[in-house]
């Protein structure tokens, strides 16, 4: 079937979201030691001998007094200790932090009783405690997890995600997620969907953290997000409930693509259910067949789900991945327009609008002129 015969589609292929984590959380992610602690000392040495050597003995046993203050019990802290800090640096980061009373005795404590090679990485510790405690942390290396979850995941994708961490179990994950023990304040009764329910970002994952206690953690993520974009007066805002306008958000979240086509993406749904439109989404159709990418064919716009929107009028039964915020405000303030159809147009991934199947036509022409289609 050529492109003329067959119905102009609502948009083109979507692309997944792009991660946007920072050098940072990658370098935390990876876990990897590095250089950090090897030859820190060359540089505090000396300054700390001569304070061990002014004081004396009084010296030595100040240290020890400060090293072995430790009350077990104190209130948990994260430290990140990224690539090419020194161990001057991560001291004073466990003193700022309330682990340590003082970076500079520890210093000493290390020099005295032997330093550790510290890993680029993400560590818990806990306020005060001892600096033998504190030696044994650093030499175990990191040991808190990052798990970025990006917008456009749906929940079968996250558990793949929780699948490569050390200690968790991705199938398990995905029963917990889809059994019903666990509810989104969002879900309409009844549903064991958290598709949509999730919040996306990074999540530090905790040394004998589960999977349950990390599934609450991104459902209240999700809770905080949509509380600040107001989901809860979505009857005011788009004539629609909370849970519909998340479908909309997830369905804008894989069509639009780009952050800026966001709002106008959300006004051609709404048009085209107001005018009893299907809304020939493929990342509908891509969710039906749990995939994230590649073309849709003729063949899958005939796939008898209740999520073909080529076949089937209204929304999805149920959101199709994780929305970002600005996906969901979008979803609760669509732009003004009277389009029905988009398709990719730039290079950059800007969208062209249209109203008619005339325009949209020409709008598809200049997309396959330039190669993106």
């Amino acid at each position: 079937m050529t492109e003329g015969d067959r119905p102009p589609r609502s948009g083109g292929d979507a692309q997944p979201a792009p991660n946007t984590s920072g050098p940072d959380d990658q370098a935390a992610t990876q876990g990897v030691r590095s250089a950090v602690g090897r030859h820190p000392w060359r540089t505090l040495a000396f300054s700390v001998a001569v304070i061990i050597v002014v004081v004396g003995g009084a010296g030595v046993l100040w240290i020890d007094h400060q090293g072995n203050t430790g009350v077990p019990g104190g209130r948990q802290v994260v430290i990140n200790v990224h690539q090419g800090e020194d161990t001057a640096a991560v001291t004073t980061k466990l003193q700022r932090e309330k682990v340590v009373g003082s970076a500079l005795a520890l210093q000493a404590w290390l020099l005295l009783h032997g330093a550790p090679s510290i890993g680029t990485g993400t560590y818990k510790f806990h306020q005060h405690e001892s600096f033998a405690s504190v030696k044994s942390d650093l030499e175990a290396g990191p040991n808190v997890l990052l798990l970025q979850l990006p917008p456009g995941s749906s929940v079968e994708q996250v558990s793949q995600l929780v699948a490569q961490l050390p200690g968790h179990d991705g199938t398990a994950f995905l029963a917990l997620a889809t059994g019903g023990t666990l509810h989104s304040p969002w879900s309409p009764p009844g549903s064991t969907n958290l598709d949509g329910l999730l919040g996306a970002g990074t999540y530090q994952v905790m040394p004998g953290e589960t999977d349950t206690q990390l599934l609450i953690q991104m459902i209240g993520r999700f809770n905080q997000m949509a509380k600040s974009a107001g989901l809860a007066a979505s009857e005011q805002k788009v004539g629609r409930t909370p849970y519909e306008v998340i479908t909309v958000a997830s369905i804008v979240q894989k069509e639009a693509g780009i952050t800026k086509n966001m709002a106008a993406v959300s006004r051609v749904i709404y048009n085209r259910l107001a005018a009893g439109m299907p809304l020939q989404s493929d990342a509908t159709l891509r969710y039906a067949e749990h995939r994230n990418g590649g073309a849709v064919t003729p063949q899958d716009e005939q796939l008898p789900t209740a999520y073909n929107t080529f076949t089937n009028k209204g929304l999805t039964p149920t959101p199709i991945c994780s929305p970002s915020a600005a996906a969901l405000r979008a979803a609760l303030s669509p732009a003004q327009g009277s389009w029905r159809y988009y398709v990719v147009t730039g290079k950059d991934g800007t969208e062209s609008f249209a109203t008619t199947e005339v325009q949209h036509r020409a709008d598809q022409a200049l997309a396959r002129q330039r190669g993106l289609q």
